[in-house]
């Protein structure tokens, strides 16, 4: 029954091929952009991103910059055209976890930081659940995964 009293057509918790393919096209394209913008920032600011990790403490802090430009660039372009999704979006969620869980320990900051890295935190958190969707749902089929 539909909350709505007033609806002509009830609620269908059914699965449909027609809504879930384009729905999950267009969360695929806006999760990917948000990898394929940071990853290009990284990339055009390379010798501030090698300092951002330095003082994160990560060991070849220049290697880590490329796995980082490589994972968000090349990771958010192969989701954008839906190419090997379920790996890449697997592989992308561990990578916004460790992200989370090295960069946005709000626990550990100042008061005055607290709520901006909460934010930062959780909203990884959500990009990590929407990644996992993709995993399970597939890209759907706009994609090349599916050509």
């Amino acid at each position: 029954m539909s909350a709505n009293l007033n609806a002509t057509a009830s609620y269908s918790p059914a699965y449909s091929t027609s809504y879930s393919n384009s729905t999950l096209l267009v969360g695929r394209v806006l999760i990917a952009l948000l990898f394929v913008v940071f990853g290009y920032l990284k990339l055009s600011n390379f010798g501030g991103t090698v300092g951002y990790f330095a003082k994160w403490g990560f060991p070849l802090p220049q290697v880590v910059t490329v796995i980082a430009i490589i994972a968000e660039l090349g990771g958010g372009a192969l989701l954008m055209i839906g190419w090997k999704t379920r790996w890449v979006s697997w592989i992308l969620a561990v990578y916004v976890v460790i992200a989370a869980a090295v960069a946005h320990r709000y626990w550990t900051y100042e008061a005055a930081q607290v709520f901006a890295q909460t934010s930062f935190f959780y909203k990884n958190l959500a990009i990590t659940g929407g990644l996992l969707c993709l995993a399970a749902m597939g890209p759907g089929r706009y994609s090349l995964d599916k050509h």
